[in-house]
């Protein structure tokens, strides 16, 4: 169990790092916003692009392996969803927004970085795979899920429109279409170029990191305990025994890739899930707890998986 916390608590303590600085006053809030969209639009995306563009696509970016994944993440959308409409009596449009939040997982900013310490930079291909679909993904999911059951949304068409626009300007998706573009048409760069992405892609997880825990300050503890309890269990909890279940008895995927995917769908709720509950106006105490709280859970809750998955 030591070795499992010295895979994991890096993670955390930078996460923590970021958090007391900020809480004390030693690093401020406003430099915490500026940390994160370097992270997320120049850092990250560097990142992304070299995996992407490394990758051995027709090896790991495929069927059994998102299916496996994703099998668990629209599971836990829909669950969520439902448990919020008849256990917590919310309305549709709020009880998308639960949904959300069990449905989208901090993938990048605490699944990389753990990936790769509990299983070496080898096993970021299946969470590159994951990544790079997984933010479209689950927008189009949640956005077009809101937009049908609000009395007060925009059309299909627009909705679909807004969304492709949102798309085409987010850094991530820049970087991934970019490493796709590389990896596709076997494009050459200069040494020089790439030397600078992996210099720049080093600086992404640390950063991110210390950003994320700056960034959990301003979220205060709602009193939504038993819809930030639900989507906690979904998270941490039921998305990885589907994932366990699908990669091992459905899709009988290698042992290797099998712990990245539980590992990955192990992950508490991603900053995102704060940001579409805002963008809705829609049960914002309950999606900010849920980072919180999460983010804290999943130390123990990776922890507990490690040991499940190294017993496999």
């Amino acid at each position: 169990m030591i070795e499992i916390f010295t895979v994991v608590l890096p993670v955390f303590l930078l996460v923590g790092a970021g958090y007391g600085a900020t809480y004390f006053k030693l690093f401020r809030d406003e430099y915490a916003d500026a940390l994160m969209k370097f992270t997320q639009n120049f850092a990250i995306p560097c990142l992304l692009f070299r995996a992407i563009a490394h990758l051995d696509l027709s090896t790991v970016f495929n069927f059994r392996l998102l299916g496996s994944y994703y099998a668990g993440s629209v599971s836990c959308f829909l669950l969520g969803i439902l448990g919020a409409m008849y256990l917590f009596k919310r309305r549709p449009g709020e009880a998308v927004v639960l949904g959300f939040c069990s449905l989208f997982a901090n993938v990048v900013l605490l699944g990389f970085p753990i990936v790769e310490r509990a299983f070496g930079t080898d096993a970021l291909g299946p969470i590159t795979a994951i990544a790079a679909i997984h933010a479209p993904f689950c927008y189009l999911l949640g956005i077009t899920t809101i937009e049908l059951v609000r009395a007060d949304g925009r059309s299909l068409r627009a909705t679909a429109i807004t969304v492709a626009k949102a798309m085409f300007k987010n850094g991530l998706m820049i970087g991934l279409a970019l490493g796709f573009t590389v990896n596709l048409t076997g494009m050459w760069l200069p040494e020089g170029l790439w030397a600078a992405v992996e210099m720049m892609g080093r600086a992404a997880l640390p950063a991110a990191l210390f950003g994320l825990g700056a960034v959990l300050v301003r979220y205060g503890l709602a009193a939504n305990f038993g819809e930030t309890a639900m989507i906690l269990l979904l998270r941490l909890g039921v998305h990885p025994l589907i994932a366990l279940f699908m990669a091992t008895q459905v899709f009988h995927l290698a042992p290797e890739v099998t712990r990245v995917v539980v590992l990955t769908a192990a992950m508490s709720p991603g900053v995102n899930t704060y940001i579409f509950a805002n963008m809705f106006d829609r049960a914002k105490g309950a999606a900010a707890s849920g980072v919180l709280l999460g983010t804290i859970g999943a130390i123990f809750s990776v922890s507990v998986w490690l040991v499940i998955l190294r017993a496999l």
